[in-house]
């Protein structure tokens, strides 16, 4: 290569493979029409399963070739062995056609298998990711989005995709109808191209309904997410009846739209039916027409019907995996947009264990669709070791302030930053293992107080003792049934508020954290739950670790060096707390008016 000259891009077979069958599929994959374009994340990800797909392609390639035996077969006995009254050349070919049909079973029973092993490929994969962008989804998170990714899975990897494998194969059938004449070869062709375009013509009448009745699932299945979990409320205030309506508003509309889409896909699918019959009878037709005229013969006249059938079974096949394919290729939308949305963070630069200074630089939040800001301009500062109260009335924006000191909720303008790193450069792995978070609403995840103390980390005993000592809830852990062991159930429901709050706390302070911020600590405890609560913290602070607190209690902010007061989003008030709560319960001047009698 001369000096000057770029290197040619190289085409990389497997990736063109796999990109293929994926188009064939319907998926409009802009990103994977070449291998010489940057892949997004999906593709990415789709290429570690991509040798599967490209194994499967050659064994279609195989069975499809062994699917002219048949044919061949029919068009030696008719030509050959009738006409000669060989019985040897009979058994012989009887004997190639069984081994080749065997053949093709193994190799089509081998190909559902491999298709079997992408699918727990794909899996373990895709599904880490997906997953991890639907945390990072944050409010927003559904696990429909993981349903998403089972139905893409399913479909790539079932029954419908065989369909797709075989049908660039069909023009191998056309080419052997044309080798037995000219005139059955058009004919085939010709049929092809009409099934075709009634396979086009179903797409365009099928999909909008079968998208709209995609979409009401997906709001019903959210609205049945949230009604479960609200089910106390529903069951306590007889919703239950009015509940019902709203649920079978999205439900009606997805059966509604959903029959409109069946009666049109079953009608093109009858129709196509017929015309894959009809078709096939026609050739035969043709072919013995072509006999009568000695152009042709009575086997070529038997082989061409049946090249014609299995080449325009795939086409069949598609259409009636119709639904199936529009399902899968909306599934795949939304996984690729959830996961350009939510990128993967790069590897870099580990940043060292925090000290616990916090600064609000000029922070602002607004929230999607909604004018008010929720914070507006928050500015403050912490050094390590301190603890502040956050006081003021309901919807001042203090749990999304909260939000936004661990990470959670990305701020609309300014910056947060714990020892002066903006908390969006911290990788999430890394950061979350020095911060201790209590939300408003305290869940527990359906395993052991064990498990839900320790963060899911193993081996970790003694720290999981330490947490729990420091939140006050070591002995009332004993005394459960298996202590440590016992399973919470799904959200802690087998446990008291209370329970789940001091629970919470100690997972909020496992392993020794650098800051750790509470949510309304006290909304669930009694006088020895504070109690507990406020050794907790003064135990955090001689140990160096910045604490955050928002709470209503004067006996919780009490244990605190400085006070903000919030109101409307905005900091009305910041300083130490004997100067903040003076000026609070400064009292108000009495003017008294001096009464006159006329």
């Amino acid at each position: 290569m001369g000096r000057g000259e770029s290197a040619a891009p190289t085409l990389d077979y497997d990736v063109w493979c796999s990109a293929s069958i994926l188009k064939g599929a319907g998926f409009p994959l802009s990103s994977v029409s070449t291998p010489f374009k940057k892949p997004d994340e999906l593709r990415r990800l789709l290429q570690g399963c991509q040798r599967y797909f490209v194994t499967a392609a050659i064994f279609s390639l195989a069975i499809n070739l062994l699917y002219l035996a048949g044919p061949l077969y029919m068009l030696q006995v008719y030509d050959r062995v009738i006409a000669s009254a060989s019985e040897i050349t009979l058994l012989m070919l009887t004997i190639a056609l069984l081994m080749a049909l065997l053949a093709l079973a193994g190799l089509d029973a081998v190909r559902a298998r491999v298709l079997t092993r992408a699918s727990i490929r794909l899996d373990q994969t895709i599904a880490p990711r997906v997953m991890t962008a639907i945390i990072d989804r944050a409010a927003g998170a559904r696990s429909y989005l993981l349903r998403d990714f089972d139905t893409f899975r399913q479909f790539i990897t079932g029954t419908g995709i065989h369909a797709i494998l075989d049908l660039p194969w069909t023009p191998i059938y056309i080419a052997v109808i044309f080798g037995l004449h000219p005139a059955l070869g058009i004919f085939a062709l010709a049929c092809s191209i009409i099934l075709i375009l009634m396979a086009v013509l179903n797409e365009w009448i099928v999909k909008p309904p079968l998208s709209e009745s995609n979409e009401a699932a997906s709001r019903n299945y959210n609205f049945t997410e949230m009604s479960l979990r609200n089910t106390e409320v529903v069951r306590a205030m007889g919703m239950t009846a009015g509940l019902l309506k709203r649920w079978s508003r999205d439900r009606n509309r997805m059966l509604e739209r959903q029959v409109v889409a069946s009666d049109r896909a079953a009608t093109i699918q009858s129709l196509i039916r017929f015309l894959r019959l009809a078709m096939q009878s026609l050739i035969l037709g043709l072919g013995a027409y072509l006999v009568i005229e000695r152009l042709t013969t009575a086997g070529a006249m038997f082989a061409a019907s049946i090249l014609l059938g299995r080449a325009l079974q795939p086409v069949e096949q598609i259409v009636g995996s119709w639904r199936g394919l529009i399902s899968a290729r909306g599934a795949f939308l939304r996984l690729r947009e959830l996961l350009a949305a939510h990128h993967a963070q790069e590897p870099h630069l580990a940043l060292p264990r925090p000290e616990g200074r916090l600064s609000f630089e000029a922070v602002s939040c607004v929230a999607p669709g909604v004018s008010k800001p929720i914070l507006r301009g928050v500015t403050f500062q912490l050094e390590p070791g301190e603890a502040l109260g956050i006081i003021g009335p309901s919807g001042a924006g203090k749990s999304t302030l909260a939000r936004h000191i661990v990470g959670v909720q990305a701020p609309s303008a300014g910056a947060v930053r714990i020892d002066g790193a903006d908390v969006s450069t911290w990788i999430k792995t890394s950061l979350g293992g020095h911060l201790g978070y209590l939300p408003q609403d305290v869940e527990l995840f359906a395993d052991t107080v064990a498990a839900n103390i320790c963060r899911f980390n193993a081996g970790a005993d003694q720290q999981i003792i330490l947490a729990a000592r420091m939140a006050g809830v070591h002995d009332m852990i004993l005394r459960l049934p298996e202590g440590y062991g016992t399973h919470v159930g799904e959200g802690g429901g087998i446990l008291s508020g209370g329970y789940r709050q001091r629970i919470g706390l100690a997972r909020a302070v496992y392993g020794n954290p650098s800051l750790v911020v509470l949510d309304e600590p006290s909304s669930n405890l009694d006088s020895d739950g504070d109690a507990a609560l406020a050794d907790c913290i003064m135990h955090l602070k001689k140990r160096g670790t910045t604490v955050v607190i928002i709470s209503h209690r004067p006996a919780t902010i009490g244990v605190a060096d400085k006070i903000l007061v919030l109101r409307e989003g905005v900091v009305e008030m910041f300083g130490p707390r004997a100067e903040i709560l003076a000026r609070l319960t400064r009292p108000v001047p009495v003017h008294t008016v001096r009464e006159t009698t006329g």
